[in-house]
C-alpha cells in the first residue's frame, strides 16, 4: 500500500498501472466509512498476492486529485475507489461496501492467478524465442494456452512460432479450435492463410516448374499463385507479396479474391506487435494528466510501403 500525491501520482498510479492494476482509495480522517472500508481493501490486498496494488490519497491533503476525479465519474462523497489500469482510470464505487461486493468489483477487472501465471509463462516463452530456444519456448507457449484457452493474443504467439519453425501439423492442431475466430481477429486469421500456404506448398510443383510456367505465360495465375505460397510458407515475404501483385493487377477477384487476402495475412504476419509506452508523458503546468498517452509504435519502412502499393492496385 502507498500513498499517492501531486508528486507521485504519475508514476506511482499512472505509470505504474501499464504493470498490474492500481486501485485507488480516496479518503479522509473524518470519515467513519473510510475507516471502515480501509482494513477490507487492506485485507483484499494480500489476499490477491500482487495482482493489484493499492494506493490511498487523502482528499484533505490532495484536493486537486481528488477533485478531478470526482468530477470524472460524477462522485461527490467518500470513501471513493478507483481502478486505474493501462495507464487509464477505468472504474470506480463508492461507498464502503462489504467484502463480498469489493471481490466482485476487483474480478471484473484484475487478471485470476491462473491467468496471471500464463501472462508469465508467454511472456518467458517470448525471452525464449528470442534466445533461439524454441523447443523451450513452444513448450511454455503450450502451457499458457492450456491455463487460458480463450487468449488469443497467446494463441497467435503459438501459432506464429509454429509455423516460424516449420511445425506445420503442430500448427493445425493448434488452428483448428480457433479457426472459426477468425472474422473477429485479424492475427488468427493471417495465420490460417499462412498455415494454408505452407499445407499448399507441401504438395505444389518445386519453384523451378512455376518460374518456367510463368516464363510462357504470365497470366498463369494459378501457377503463380502457388509460386507465393512457397514464398509465404519459408517466410520470404516480400517476394510471396510481389507475385500476389501480380495477380491482383490483372484481376483483383481471381478466386474469390484470394490473392488480396493473402497478401494481407502477409501485412498482418509481418506487423510487429505494439509494446507498451516506457517514457514517462510530458504533463502541462497546472494541469494534471489521467492517463499515459501511447507514442505510435515505429512504422515499418517495408510494411508501409507493400500497404501503400496493395492501396494502389485494389482501390
Amino acid at each position: 500500500m502507498l500513498d499517492i500525491t501531486l508528486q507521485n501520482f504519475e508514476a506511482e498510479l499512472v505509470t505504474a498501472s501499464m504493470q498490474q492494476p492500481v486501485l485507488l482509495d480516496i479518503w479522509a480522517p473524518w470519515c467513519g466509512p473510510c475507516k471502515a472500508l480501509g482494513p477490507v481493501l487492506e485485507k483484499l490486498e494480500t489476499s490477491y498476492a500482487g495482482r493489484f496494488v493499492l494506493a490511498k490519497l487523502n482528499s484533505d491533503e490532495q484536493p486537486e486529485i481528488a477533485g478531478q476525479l470526482s468530477q470524472m465519474f460524477g462522485v461527490r462523497s467518500i470513501p471513493f475507489c478507483v481502478l486505474f489500469k493501462g495507464g487509464q482510470p477505468v472504474d470506480g464505487f463508492v461507498g464502503a461496501l462489504p467484502e463480498g461486493e469489493v471481490r466482485k468489483f476487483l474480478d471484473k477487472h484484475v487478471a485470476s492467478a491462473e491467468q496471471l501465471a500464463a501472462k508469465e509463462d508467454a511472456q518467458e516463452a517470448k525471452a525464449l524465442l528470442e534466445d533461439g530456444d524454441v523447443d523451450r519456448a513452444l513448450e511454455k507457449m503450450q502451457e499458457a494456452i492450456a491455463i487460458n484457452p480463450a487468449d488469443d493474443s497467446a494463441r497467435y504467439d503459438y501459432l506464429h512460432a509454429l509455423l516460424s519453425a516449420g511445425r506445420i501439423e503442430e500448427a493445425r492442431r493448434a488452428y483448428d479450435p480457433v479457426a472459426s475466430r477468425v472474422v473477429q481477429d485479424l492475427r488468427i486469421a493471417a495465420c490460417g492463410h499462412w498455415l494454408a500456404a505452407s499445407e499448399a506448398s507441401a504438395a505444389a510443383p518445386p519453384i523451378e516448374t512455376l518460374e518456367a510456367a510463368l516464363a510462357s505465360n504470365k497470366r498463369d495465375f494459378d501457377a503463380r499463385f502457388s509460386l507465393a505460397q512457397h514464398h509465404f510458407a519459408a517466410r520470404r515475404f516480400t517476394l510471396a507479396m510481389d507475385e500476389l501483385l501480380e495477380i491482383l493487377m490483372r484481376d483483383k477477384a481471381w478466386h474469390d479474391g484470394v490473392a488480396r487476402k493473402t497478401y494481407v495475412a502477409i501485412l498482418e504476419v509481418m506487423r510487429e506487435p505494439q509494446r507498451p509506452a516506457t517514457a514517462e508523458p510530458a504533463i502541462a503546468k497546472g494541469t494534471l494528466e489521467l492517463g499515459v498517452k501511447q507514442p505510435l509504435p515505429a512504422a515499418d519502412p517495408v510494411v508501409d510501403s507493400y500497404r501503400r502499393r496493395l492501396s494502389m492496385v485494389v482501390f
